[in-house]
This record gives C-alpha cells, sequence and structure tokens, in this order.
C-alpha cells in the first residue's frame, strides 16, 4: 500500500513479537532467540519507527526445555506449602509474575477490568479464541490487540491511534509497568527480564508519543 504508514505498522510488529514473547514459548521462539534473529528483527522494526527506545539483550543460552521450565516458574506455577498438617491448612499464592491485568488493579474489581475489555474487542469485532480461551485481561491479548490498533492507524487513520491512547490509559499501561517491575525483582529471568524492560519501555514510549502527537501532552 502506497499510503501505509510505516511507522504505526513497525509499532504493530513489535506489539505481535512482545505478544508472542510472553506466550508459552513454542519451539520456533526459542529458535529465534536462540540464533538472534528475533533481537535483530525486533532492532529493524524499532529503526523503522520515531520512538526513543533502547532494545535490552533478547537472546537466550537456554536449550528449549530450560527455557519452556523457566516460563513455567516465572508466569504460569504458583507457590503452596501446609502451614498446619494437623488441619490441612494451606497457604498458597500465585505465580512470581501474574501475566494478568487485573492482578495489578488492587482499585478496581476483576469484573470491571475485563468488561471494559471485552467492549473494546466487541467494538472492532475481535472476540477471544474459544479454543484457547482465557481472561481479557490477559497480557498477550491486551498486546494483540494494541497491534491490531496500530496496523490500523497505519492502514486506515488516526481513528485507531486515539482508540490506542486511551487503551494505553485504560488498560495496557498498568499491565506493563506491573509486569516490568515483577520481573526486575524476580531473579533468574534471562531472556523474560530483557523482555520485561522492552515492554515497560516501548509501551510508554508508544503511549507518550501518540499522547503528545494528538493532544499536545505527556
Amino acid at each position: 500500500m502506497d499510503d501505509l504508514d510505516e511507522d504505526a505498522a513497525a509499532r504493530g510488529a513489535v506489539y505481535a513479537a512482545l505478544s508472542k514473547a510472553f506466550e508459552y514459548p513454542e519451539e520456533a521462539f526459542h529458535e529465534a532467540a536462540a540464533d538472534g534473529s528475533l533481537e535483530a528483527d525486533l532492532r529493524a522494526c524499532l529503526d523503522r519507527t520515531t520512538l526513543d527506545v533502547s532494545l535490552p539483550p533478547l537472546t537466550t543460552d537456554d536449550d528449549y526445555e530450560t527455557l519452556a521450565a523457566r516460563y513455567n516458574d516465572i508466569f504460569e506455577l504458583g507457590y503452596s506449602e501446609y502451614t498446619d498438617r494437623t488441619d490441612g491448612s494451606l497457604e498458597a499464592e500465585g505465580p512470581p509474575v501474574p501475566l494478568y491485568e487485573s492482578k495489578y488493579r488492587p482499585d478496581h474489581s476483576w469484573n470491571d477490568v475485563n468488561l471494559d475489555l471485552s467492549r473494546a474487542y466487541s467494538h472492532y469485532g475481535l472476540e477471544i479464541d474459544q479454543e484457547e480461551r482465557d481472561n481479557h485481561d490477559a497480557v498477550t491479548y491486551e498486546l494483540e490487540f494494541a497491534g491490531y490498533l496500530a496496523r490500523r492507524e497505519a492502514a486506515v487513520g488516526e481513528d485507531a491511534a486515539i482508540a490506542r491512547l486511551d487503551f494505553h490509559d485504560r488498560h495496557l499501561g498498568h499491565a506493563a509497568a506491573g509486569v516490568a517491575d515483577r520481573l526486575a525483582d524476580e531473579p533468574g529471568t534471562d531472556i523474560y527480564g530483557g523482555f520485561g524492560e522492552l515492554l515497560e519501555t516501548f509501551v510508554r514510549a508508544d503511549r507518550n508519543d501518540l499522547a503528545e502527537r494528538l493532544e499536545g501532552r505527556r
């Protein structure tokens, strides 16, 4: 397309890559992370934007099984132990880094967060994949939606950019900051620590650029 906004399209590609990064790793993702092609592709996308975002190291020396186990330890597996085996008292908590926005919004109910997201997705005719159904506030879904809005801006126009700014302020900005903060405090994150840094800096830079461009504010 001759009139495609390459900057917005490149931002959409970064969002798509971030969404894949926070899914359970497939072997193709591991291969790209191990051979450096994932980092190179992300750098090429960032270079096509006007955003001043530094790319952290995004390669891994893990083999596939180790990377998958690391993902589970950080994002999937909770902790539990019996505090009193005589009465079965069990202390339990979720994974070190939950991948759901509502976990970082103590001032909002789970229902309010997810209902608002459901309405946002439905407004654009989007719905959750029924075969891999998850809550609407899954960080991967929010990143996919931000990427969709960026690609829509690239092909259609500014209305999608306005919607993306609103989405940052209402949802993604909170989720990205929460995940990044937890990852920064977690030991042994390997490549996921780098993705946490990129998540926070890229989302913040995109949001601030949109605010300045559309509303003259940061």
